[in-house]
């Protein structure tokens, strides 16, 4: 498909006025996607599990301002964020519809009442951006299907994918599936820079209901945003080698989630974990998102593996916090020693006990 598929076509219905809710997931990325291309097309394909605990739930409340005293050539809405009118939140959103209007053209015929809330901490390193854009995204999808009932699922979730991208990169792999890729790539059929697709191939039963512990080791915000730092990979001295890896990675990936080789699997994640932040302090200007407990929990579970032979390993969002991923099938242990060697380095001993689901609902 092409960005141009995504314009209406056909002549929409009218509505005056409804309100639908979506509740759209984080996703952990295990090839790392950093750095973008005009229109958030990513520099390199990734590839990710999609939570299901973390996740963003958004109400869309909308009424015509068609024939109304309010009608204008901007866009008009309120955004709440867990219950609280956010104004400072309000720009990003602008951005966003700026973006979109072009494929969502009746944007601009609503007056919009959106109401947002997370279940885990906002802008430290769990993607936020992901699931709450790709949860609006939704709420704009199922405007849009009422106004244009006979658009296919596929469509739907295809243009939610697109759209969401269009909001924050990520967004896109947290619509639809369990394992979620974006980006082109040679070896995933259907796979596309436009929107994210469920990961077409056979996985092995290793990975059903693969278990993410998430350390909480600075719920504060970051002090460099992703947005900033996917441009600082514009003339970064490692970028071209860096995107060659993730191409590489994916393929080998591919092999790995039919095997169900859990070494290879941990070689793989978490090296490109490493690698994330290995741009980011190698960028200009340079910065380090990871925080001293960071590096205690990454040795800590080094430590463990070694000892115990048990496929534990550690993946990083471009924050401080730490994923631990592991089987279903080593829950007991793997818990017992994430209680008892790792909740310390947490911010007030805080974790969020999360496993791979199955992408966005409607409420």
């Amino acid at each position: 498909m092409q960005a141009q598929d995504f314009i209406p076509q056909s002549k929409l219905e009218t509505i005056d006025t409804g309100k639908v809710t979506w509740q759209s997931p984080s996703n952990i990325a295990l090839v790392k996607y950093w750095g973008k291309k005009e229109n958030q097309i990513p520099a390199n394909p990734s590839i990710s599990f999609t939570l299901n605990n973390c996740k963003t739930i958004t109400s869309l409340e909308f009424t015509s301002t068609k024939d109304s005293e309010k009608k204008s050539d901007l866009f008009n809405f309120e955004f709440y964020f867990e219950g609280q009118k956010k104004e400072d939140f309000k720009p990003k959103i602008y951005t966003f519809f700026e973006r979109i209007v072009e494929f969502c053209p009746y944007l601009k015929e609503y007056h919009f009442t959106i109401n947002s809330e997370n279940t885990f901490p906002h802008s430290s390193g769990i993607a936020s951006s992901a699931s709450g854009m790709s949860a609006l995204a939704l709420c704009i999808m199922s405007l849009e299907k009422q106004l244009s009932p006979s658009i296919s699922e596929d469509y739907f979730y295809k243009k939610a994918s697109f759209l969401a991208r269009l909001g924050s990169g990520s967004a896109c792999r947290s619509v639809q599936g369990k394992i979620v890729v974006w980006g082109e790539h040679e070896g995933i059929e259907g796979s596309s820079n436009l929107f994210g697709v469920a990961y077409p191939n056979e996985v092995h039963e290793v990975f059903e209901n693969y278990q993410d512990t998430i350390l909480l080791v600075d719920k504060g915000e970051k002090k460099v945003s992703s947005s900033v730092g996917h441009n600082l990979m514009h003339d970064h001295p490692f970028a071209e080698e860096r995107f060659k890896q993730a191409h590489k990675n994916l393929a080998a990936l591919k092999e790995i989630f039919k095997s169900g080789n859990l070494n290879e699997f941990i070689e793989i994640v978490e090296s490109e974990a490493l690698t994330l932040h290995a741009m980011m302090m190698s960028s200009n200007p340079y910065f380090i998102l990871m925080k001293p407990n960071t590096l205690e929990i990454i040795n800590k579970i080094w430590a463990f593996r070694e000892a115990t032979g048990l496929p534990v390993c550690f993946t990083l969002d471009a924050g401080a916090n730490v994923h631990v991923l592991y089987p279903e099938k080593n829950k007991t242990e793997i818990f017992q020693f994430i209680e008892d060697k790792l909740l310390g380095y947490c911010e007030k001993n805080q974790f969020i006990s999360d496993s791979i689901g199955l992408g966005s609902k409607k409420l």
